[in-house]
C-alpha cells in the first residue's frame, strides 16, 4: 500500500470522527499524523461558524490549531472534556493502545483521562492481533535516567520481556526531550502477552513518568481501510 493511500485512510478516519462531535463541545485534540487530519478538518468547520473549545495534547497540535483558528483553552480551566479525538501507533481487539510514537504520550494520557469519551482514529495498518509490533514508548525523568532505565530493564525482564530499551535520539544525535522536559525510552519488547501486567510494572518503577500503554481508555476506534471506515466499540450518541 502506498503512503498516499494510507494517508487517505487516515483522513477518512478523521472525517468519521465528526459523527461524535457536537457544537459547543470541549474537545481534546490529539497529536500525530492522523490526529493532524482531524485538526485540519475541525479548522475548516470553525471557519464556517462551528463553535468548539480545544485542548491540545502537544505544542505541535497547539500551533496547528491556532493557525487554523480553533479556539483553545488550558485543561485546568475546563477540568473535564466532552471528547478527545486522537490517533494511535497500534491497537488490538480489546481497544488497548500503544501510543507515544511522536513523544506526546504524557499529555495525551492526561487529556484522555479528563475526557468523557476517547475516540481513536487510525488506518487499518495500526490494528494488530497482539500489542508490541510498535516499540513501547516510556517517558522518564531526566534525573537518574540511567538508574531508571536499569530498574525498568529488570522489571520487564521479570515479565519475560527481553527486547532492547533505548533512549530516543533526535536527528542531530542529542536525546529527544518531550514537551514536558523528559526523556523517552523506546522499548522493543516484541509481542506483549500481558499488557496489564506490564503497565502495572511500569507504573511501579520510580522515575517512570508515564508509558504508552492506554488500557481501558478508548471508547471507540474508527479504523479506515480500503473498504471504508469500520467502527469498534461504542457508537456515537444521537
Amino acid at each position: 500500500m502506498t503512503a498516499k493511500s494510507v494517508d487517505a485512510q487516515k483522513r477518512s478516519a478523521a472525517k468519521a470522527a465528526f459523527d461524535f462531535v457536537r457544537p459547543g463541545m470541549k474537545l481534546g485534540l490529539g497529536s500525530g499524523s492522523t490526529a493532524a487530519h482531524f485538526v485540519d478538518l475541525l479548522a475548516e468547520k470553525v471557519r464556517q461558524g462551528f463553535h468548539v473549545i480545544g485542548v491540545p495534547t502537544s505544542e505541535q497540535t497547539r500551533r496547528q490549531a491556532l493557525e487554523g483558528g480553533v479556539r483553545l483553552a488550558e485543561l485546568d480551566d475546563l477540568l473535564q472534556l466532552d471528547l478527545t479525538v486522537d490517533g494511535t501507533d497500534e491497537f488490538d481487539d480489546a481497544l488497548r493502545l500503544v501510543k507515544g510514537g511522536g513523544g506526546a504520550l504524557l499529555r495525551e494520557k492526561i487529556v484522555a483521562a479528563a475526557s468523557d469519551r476517547l475516540v481513536i482514529i487510525a488506518d487499518a495498518g495500526k490494528h494488530v492481533a497482539r500489542l508490541g509490533a510498535f516499540p513501547l514508548p516510556v517517558e522518564i525523568d531526566r534525573f537518574g535516567a540511567k538508574s531508571t532505565t536499569r530498574r525498568l530493564t529488570e522489571a520487564t525482564r521479570a515479565l519475560g520481556l527481553n527486547g532492547t530499551i533505548a533512549a530516543r535520539p533526535r536527528k542531530d544525535g542529542a536525546l529527544f526531550v518531550s514537551d514536558g522536559g523528559h526523556y523517552i525510552l523506546d522499548c522493543a519488547f516484541g509481542a506483549i502477552p500481558e499488557p496489564e501486567a506490564l503497565a502495572a510494572a511500569l507504573d511501579a518503577t520510580p522515575g517512570v513518568v508515564e508509558h504508552g500503554l492506554f488500557i481501558g481508555m478508548a471508547t471507540t476506534v474508527l479504523v479506515a481501510g480500503v473498504e471504508g471506515v469500520r467502527r469498534m466499540g461504542v457508537a456515537a450518541s444521537t
